[in-house]
């Protein structure tokens, strides 16, 4: 995987007119995750924050991310690249997919992780969130690396879900279509600020 744009500045990105732009944050889920790596592809330029455990599903699906991805890893206690989002380099954080101990962690504020850091960095510089949240019904079919298998989301974990659509400036989305059409309504929001929204 690519790394970080080989000691660019951020000051160099924003004259080469690169940003802002999409910002999208893995977690170690595997719901929904090929299709959510389908739709980076169609984004154009993003910056990707992988978690660690993202790292790893990426490696057991066999995912590969397409050129101009700008990776950030997680390799810091303090999540050191989230600090691009006082840079004003972002109009727009989706986190897809999101694990139920991410969602948790981001209703009850806690900030742990490169994606959870992500979310509470995007809130506080009022970034537009958007969230694909895995766990969004009783009863689900998820894909794991050898087929779709049955789940069963606990009470807290749908919970914790939506107390989630209840935080400004974030769109919570519960399936793959509803995340295609807030990217879209994003888009067009964008555009009427005459903002670009694809790098």
């Amino acid at each position: 995987m690519e790394g970080t744009g080989g000691g660019m500045t951020h000051e160099d990105e924003n004259r080469r007119g690169a940003y802002p732009r999409w910002s999208w944050a893995l977690t170690g889920s595997g719901h929904f995750f090929t299709e959510s790596i389908a739709l980076i592809k169609e984004l154009g330029d993003v910056d990707l924050f992988v978690s660690a455990a993202a790292e790893e599903v990426l490696r057991m699906y066999k995912q590969e991310l397409p050129e101009g991805t700008r990776i950030l890893h997680e390799t810091t206690a303090s999540s050191a690249p989230v600090g691009r989002f006082y840079d004003g380099l972002y109009h727009t954080l989706i986190v897809s997919p999101a694990s139920s101990n991410t969602v948790a962690k981001c209703v009850y504020g806690i900030s742990d992780t490169l994606v959870t850091n992500c979310f509470a960095q995007a809130g506080k510089c009022r970034v537009h969130s958007i969230v694909f949240a895995c766990d969004t019904a009783p009863e689900m079919i998820t894909m794991a690396p050898k087929g779709p298998v049955p789940v069963y989301p606990r009470r807290i974990d749908l919970e914790n879900t939506a107390r989630l659509k209840e935080f400004e400036d974030c769109t919570v989305v519960e399936s793959i279509a509803d995340l295609r059409a807030a990217v879209e309504a994003r888009r067009q929001f964008l555009a009427a600020q005459d903002m670009p929204a694809d790098g």
